[in-house]
């Protein structure tokens, strides 16, 4: 039986945005109803949290902390990365066990795009990359796609249709780079016509008919541009294998990365790849713990879209999308749920939880309690 590379491109396409976003303020009492369906007790639950350090991530802390009654334990890393080390301390901390996962992704609702996000602590009310971990992870791929659209020409000589390719591009030998899946765009390995620093190859009947034939022009030639798709390429790179360290987010990403690249919202794109692939690791990774064995568990992972605040606004209008969860009862028994399914309990449940504190009143009631004399 031959063994295929999973399919990344249907990964990617069964994360679902339309009609599955919803609002942090409505997301979590869901989530914490639901808990309390699943047997969860008030009082009893500790949730944590594996979001980003960014200060934007913080209105959902907020939220988590004010209807789960408490601080939710830390389980995260830069770019949404779970450090399952953690996995003991958190199952330690409480009865009832609860982790949010989620990358995240800026949203400007005054171009309608992904991938910045307004810092109101900056002079100038600042757009940036966000997340900024994710976007420094992709800059070197971004660099080297770049190179491929400007040095790959579609050519027309007389009747032939070719495809001119900077050398390059054809070292097999690179250890690093951006490589082209040449069976999708030239006929024969064997060039047409030798250049001092490229070599023209006769395109693909395949490639000839999704790029319009004024493209293809005479001489030099034109650049290829938006017409490299994501299956023409694929990358190497000598990534550490350091697990949850440095590297961990671009080894999420890397095979996916052609995807990512050629994608309307790059970093919406790698966002959701990261969710994913977390997804999947992290629940391997809470099976084996012991610490949670015979305790209730809820394993949650999604996607957070910090919608820029507006100058009269503190905190982002911060949307959630959510992707899987793994529950597990205090029996043993368990269950997945994709995405769909999820949405399905989570719209099932209330977002009304007359179980939340109110925040103002609990830090008030603490600044009034008699004074605690530590004895050294």
């Amino acid at each position: 039986m031959e063994i295929r590379k999973p399919d990344v491109k249907g990964l990617i396409e069964a994360y679902r945005l339309d009609g599955r976003m919803m609002r942090y303020s409505q997301f979590v009492p869901r989530l914490y109803n639901y808990c309390k369906s699943l047997g969860f007790e008030q009082g009893r639950i500790l949730p944590s949290r594996a979001f980003c350090s960014d200060e934007s991530q913080g209105y959902p802390i907020i939220l988590i902390t004010k209807h789960f009654g408490t601080f939710p334990f830390n389980h995260g890393q830069v770019g949404g990365i779970v450090a399952t080390d953690r996995h003991g301390p958190h199952a330690e901390h409480g009865q009832d066990m609860v982790i949010i996962q989620a990358s995240h992704v800026g949203y400007d609702p005054a171009t309608d795009t992904f991938g910045n996000y307004r810092r109101m602590q900056t002079e100038g009310h600042d757009q940036t990359a966000t997340c900024g971990k994710v976007c420094g992870v992709t800059d070197w791929y971004q660099s080297e796609y770049h190179f491929a659209q400007q040095n790959i020409f579609l050519l027309r000589d007389g009747g032939e249709w070719l495809l001119r390719i900077d050398n390059q591009l054809l070292r097999e030998s690179r250890r690093d780079g951006l490589f082209l899946n040449l069976d999708t765009l030239v006929e024969s390995e064997a060039p047409y016509r030798v250049y001092s620093t490229s070599r023209a190859f006769r395109a693909t009947a395949q490639l000839r008919e999704r790029i319009p034939e004024t493209q293809w022009r005479e001489g030099k030639g034109e650049r290829i541009g938006e017409y490299l798709q994501a299956d023409d390429f694929y990358f190497k790179r000598e990534i550490a294998g350091d697990l949850e360290g440095r590297s961990h987010l671009e080894g999420n990403l890397l095979e996916a990365m052609p995807y990512i690249l050629t994608s309307a919202a790059p970093l919406l794109t790698a966002a959701q790849v990261n969710t994913q692939a977390e997804f999947d690791r992290t629940f391997r990774t809470i099976v084996r713990e012991r610490g949670y064995r015979g305790k209730r568990l809820l394993f949650i992972s999604g996607l957070n879209i910090d919608i820029s605040p507006a100058a009269d606004q503190i905190f982002p209008l911060t949307k959630f999308v959510p992707w899987a969860a793994y529950v597990q009862n205090d029996d043993g028994t368990s269950m997945t749920l994709e995405q769909d399914e999820l949405m399905t309990c989570l719209l099932a449940q209330s977002s009304d939880n007359p179980d939340q504190i109110a925040l103002d009143n609990a830090i008030h009631a603490m600044e009034e309690a008699n004074e605690v004399v530590l004895k050294l």
